[in-house]
């Protein structure tokens, strides 16, 4: 629940209260109470940090976050159309990049790579000790927070890739798959959810400037 709650609370707000509020009380809210939601939960993550220099991962994620920034609108680009989207006023704006930089980086991170392709490896590993019930064994008697930092497989990288795409919208999925790649893979190498944290943020903050400069707000 704890790695889960941000994330269903973000969504729930962004569903649920757009029919009531104003684009910019609805991002509002999501800052506040899933921001509230993070740091009540922190006390059962596990360390975002891992067995390498800090220091590295960051750099490592900004690159792997420009990176990503560039698949991203290759691979949405030819799946939306500029009638689909329109300009946001400034303060929306505003928001809505607080919000995808600095927030969704963490509760997205966390939810995907720190509790859903933990869960899928342990699972995996159940299954292949030809346990009985690899799935409750996973989810009763793991925790996720016994990992070893970097321990993967591709049934992990695959589960979460294809959770973390459904959280996208249909036209998003080719660009949501190459990214949940990308970010599994540099889980694997860096060992930890820093480099990850960063490099969402950086893609996200990167497409939020983009379209702001191009007025492709489609791809927003």
């Amino acid at each position: 629940m704890p790695y889960a709650a941000p994330y269903f609370a973000y969504v729930l707000i962004a569903t649920v209260a757009e029919r009531f509020v104003p684009m910019e009380v609805n991002y509002l809210l999501r800052i506040v109470i899933v921001s509230a939601t993070l740091l009540s939960a922190r006390q059962w993550f596990f360390s975002f940090k891992g067995p390498k220099s800090p220091v590295v991962s960051t750099l490592v994620g900004i690159l792997a976050g420009v990176a990503g920034l560039i698949l991203w609108i290759a691979l949405l680009t030819p799946f939306v159309s500029i009638a689909d989207g329109k300009p946001w006023s400034q303060s929306a704006f505003v928001l809505r990049l607080l919000a995808a930089g600095v927030l969704v980086p963490v509760f997205e991170e966390v939810l995907m790579r720190g509790f859903v392709f933990r869960v899928a490896l342990q699972w995996d590993e159940a299954r292949k000790s030809k346990a009985t019930d690899a799935l409750s064994i996973a989810m009763d008697e793991r925790s996720v927070n016994d990992v070893q930092p970097g321990a993967w497989s591709w049934v992990a990288v695959i589960v979460s890739t294809l959770v973390f795409t459904l959280g996208h919208t249909t036209p998003e999925w080719p660009a949501s798959i190459a990214y949940g790649l990308l970010m599994a893979g540099l889980y694997v190498w860096r060992k930890d959810l820093l480099s990850c944290i960063v490099a969402h943020g950086v893609t996200n903050i990167g497409l939020s400037i983009y379209v702001y400069q191009t007025g492709n707000w489609q791809l927003w």
